[in-house]
Order: structure tokens, then C-alpha cells, then sequence
């Protein structure tokens, strides 16, 4: 059995809708025999392999600056800026793919030699990035929650990775397979994030959510949903049952782990 390829998570800053969807087409067109893109969806609370900023966009521009730790860039259209790699419009799919294949190499060069040194790779303190009117990005940051972390899914397999993946570093890890127990256990014990697989069988994330923020102990914990090609997310619904954002199934160990820095108690750890 072939080992399932982990998605290339990109970025799409700034862009209007026709050229967004653009963007996402080509990439969804990219060879088979290079990386797998995935562009992320504005509630995405993954962090970026890759981001594409519209040169044209002077916000856009400052946003991307104003990133914590932002990775590899491609200026797409507007001038070009010596800082980041660029590309001119119109687009030409070869030149897209092998930029970004580019930084992409750049990018895991950089994650290796972090990882050689023993240093954590700091994750963005909030939100995907968000451009805001006249200034560059809205950090929309919430302080993190001590407690634990509880998975709602069909198994316990996912529970025993993230547990694999944080080690004795003080950060319960919690399963159950059952919405009313989720529910309890949100409403009775410190739980900082609640993680909803929306393959789970029988259980509405949308509802459990709502739930889960109704309950009075509930009221800061993050509610995340892990979400799969054939889930149809709304994002209307999303945030009126509180949902605070979503993962791409599959998600890549770094991804997971700078999620749990950025919404608990979790410490900076080399990924």
C-alpha cells in the first residue's frame, strides 16, 4: 500500500474570487508526478506550505510582511518586489509549477535544518491571514486554554497519533466516539479544543458544536473540524454553531502541531 501523500498546503492572499478560482484550478491541474496543492479555505486555521499574494495588493503585500514566521511567497502579477519570487500575468501553468516547486524545496530545506538544530518552527498567533480595511492584517488573536484536547471520531487511532506527536509534554489527549459524551465532557472537564472528525458516522459536527458551546464550562474552548474531500463545509453554519476553524484531512504532523500551539497550552517544540 502506497503511503498517503500529505497535501501542500497554499495560501491565496489577496485575490478577487475569478482569479482565486483561477489559481485553485491550475493548481488542482498540476502534474501528478509533482506535489499534491491544496488551497486553503478562509476558515482554515492549517498553517501555509506556500502562500501567492496578489502584487497588485498593497494590503495584501503588508499582510504577508506582517506574518509571524510567513513562508515562501510567489508575487503573482503587479511589480515586482526583491524581497519574494515573482511571477508576471498572464500565468503560465510550467512557470507556476516550477516556482512553486521551487520554494517548496527551499522550504523544506529550511524545516530540515530547524529540525537539525533542535529549533521549534513558531506558528502564526492567529487566525489564517486576514487582510483588514487600511492596515494589513486583523491578528484576531485569543489567548490559548489551558485543558485538554478531545477527539470525536469513530476510532481511537487519531487520538494515539496527536498523543505520539506531543509526547510527556503535560497535554492530555482525550477520545470518545460518542456526541453526548463529548458534550459532558466539554461541560464537566477543562477542555481546550475539541477536534470533530465530520466523517464520524452519526454525528452532526455542526449540532455537536453548537452543543458543546452551549454547555457554561464550555465557553472558551475552540471547537476545530477535520474535514474531508467529500465534506461540503459551510462556513455560514460553521460560525453560528461556534466552529473555529478547520483542518484538510489529511493533515501533516507540523500542521498539527502548530494548531496545538496556537490554540492551547502546547510550548514551541522542533517539528
Amino acid at each position: 500500500m502506497h503511503a498517503q501523500k500529505i497535501p501542500t498546503a497554499v495560501c491565496l492572499l489577496g485575490f478577487a474570487p475569478e482569479q482565486a478560482a483561477e489559481l485553485t484550478a491550475l493548481l488542482a491541474a498540476a502534474p501528478r508526478s509533482g506535489p499534491l496543492y491544496v488551497c486553503l479555505h478562509d476558515d482554515s486555521l492549517q498553517e501555509p506550505d506556500l502562500v501567492l499574494v496578489d502584487g497588485a495588493s498593497p494590503a495584501a503585500l503588508a499582510c504577508l510582511e506582517g506574518m509571524r514566521c510567513a513562508p515562501p511567497a510567489l508575487v503573482v502579477g503587479g511589480p515586482a518586489h526583491g524581497a519574494y519570487d515573482h511571477l508576471a500575468l498572464p500565468i503560465d501553468p510550467p512557470s507556476l509549477y516550477e516556482a512553486m516547486g521551487r520554494l517548496l524545496a527551499e522550504r523544506r530545506r529550511a524545516l530540515a535544518l530547524l529540525h537539525a538544530r533542535g529549533q521549534p518552527l513558531l506558528a502564526e498567533r492567529r487566525r489564517r491571514p486576514r487582510l483588514g480595511p487600511g492596515i494589513g492584517c486583523a491578528s484576531e488573536r485569543r489567548p490559548p486554554r489551558d485543558g485538554k484536547v478531545l477527539i470525536v471520531d469513530k476510532g481511537g487511532a487519531f487520538r494515539d497519533h496527536l498523543a505520539g506527536l506531543v509526547g510527556a509534554r503535560g497535554l492530555a489527549i482525550a477520545w470518545t466516539d460518542s456526541a453526548p459524551m463529548a458534550v459532558r465532557l466539554c461541560d464537566e472537564t477543562q477542555v481546550a479544543l475539541a477536534m470533530i472528525n465530520t466523517a464520524a458516522p452519526g454525528i452532526d459536527p455542526y449540532d455537536l458544536s453548537r452543543n458543546i458551546k452551549a454547555q457554561a464550562g464550555a465557553g472558551r474552548t475552540a471547537v476545530v473540524l477535520l474535514v474531508g474531500r467529500t465534506f461540503s463545509y459551510d462556513s455560514t453554519l460553521a460560525r453560528g454553531a461556534g466552529v473555529r476553524g478547520l483542518l484538510d484531512k489529511p493533515v501533516g504532523d507540523r500542521s498539527l502541531v502548530c494548531m496545538l500551539q496556537r490554540l492551547t497550552s502546547l510550548p514551541e517544540l522542533p517539528v
